[in-house]
């Protein structure tokens, strides 16, 4: 009997042990794999070495307690920052407000990690390099030309951040001065200056109008003058050609008279000695 319940006892331990075994085998077959997340990178270590910089996304074999996966976010992200700055000729730009997208290069990506730490890329990349470049961009240029020629001045500063980071695995894909401002007396100025060059730009075209009209005035009597001449040139051909068939033939005066009666005749004919007055139709009786 006592040794039926000690055999009893020893079935339970097992039992027990079996399941403990289970469990933690369970345990570490869950732990020999790791997630990786779309958008992401996983990053092996080992005791703390990298060893893998390019887990894909889905699921990634390590050996527990010995090696872990640490994601890294490869989407685009955006930094931004709001800084001042001055011009060439010295006027102070208030309110520079800058956006910067990039992505972390996947072939560096280790180098970053070892070399910076993905923590710390917007501390020792991005703020200095974003804010200094900027500056320097801008310093080139006076204020008005700034406001002027804003999308270039913008497009040397992303060239110029494209260059120097690139090389530290940070790849910029776009940049932008959402905004500036100066202070309110030199953008008063400007404004001014744009109204000026506005109503000048108006009163060239109001000249370039008159000078239009009058133009036309000079053209429509110039063809008027020809028309004119036109017309006397051809009274006086009339008049020369009517005196030349008269000097040839003394009769042509008759017959432009005929070419001209309208058929009636004349109410008084004959001299003054004896004049022949016709009276009209008179009616027989």
């Amino acid at each position: 009997m006592a040794e039926d319940k000690k055999n009893g006892k020893m079935n339970y331990a097992t039992i027990a042990l079996a399941a403990v075994i289970t469990v933690l085998l369970v345990l570490v077959l869950f732990n020999c794999f790791t997630v990786v997340n779309e958008g992401f990178i996983g990053v092996k270590y080992q005791f703390g070495r990298i060893v893998g910089s390019d887990l894909s996304a889905g699921l990634n074999f390590h050996l527990p307690f010995i090696e872990e996966i640490q994601q890294v976010d490869t989407r685009e992200q955006i930094y931004s920052i709001q800084t001042n700055a001055y011009t060439s000729d010295t006027q102070t730009v208030d309110e520079l407000s800058l956006k910067m997208n990039y992505y972390y290069d996947g072939t560096k990506l280790s180098d970053i990690i070892r070399n910076i730490g993905i923590s710390n890329v917007e501390t020792k990349l991005l703020v200095p390099n974003v804010a200094k470049i900027a500056k320097n961009e801008i310093g080139k240029v006076k204020a008005e030309d700034l406001v002027q020629t804003r999308s270039e001045v913008q497009n040397a500063i992303y060239e110029s951040l494209r260059d120097t980071l690139a090389p530290s695995g940070i790849i910029v894909t776009a940049f932008a001065i959402e905004n500036l401002s100066f202070d309110a007396a030199f953008e008063q100025s400007i404004q001014d200056k744009v109204i000026a060059a506005q109503d000048a730009l108006k009163m060239q075209n109001k000249t370039a109008e008159k000078e239009e009209e009058a133009k036309q005035k000079v053209i429509a009597a110039q063809a008027e003058a020809d028309s004119q001449k036109i017309k006397a040139d051809a009274e006086a051909y009339a008049i020369k050609t009517v005196q030349e068939q008269l000097q040839n033939s003394p009769r042509y005066i008759d017959y432009l008279k005929i070419q001209r009666w309208n058929g009636e005749l004349p109410q008084v004919v004959g001299g003054d000695v004896n004049p022949f007055v016709a009276l009209g139709d008179t009616d027989s009786e």
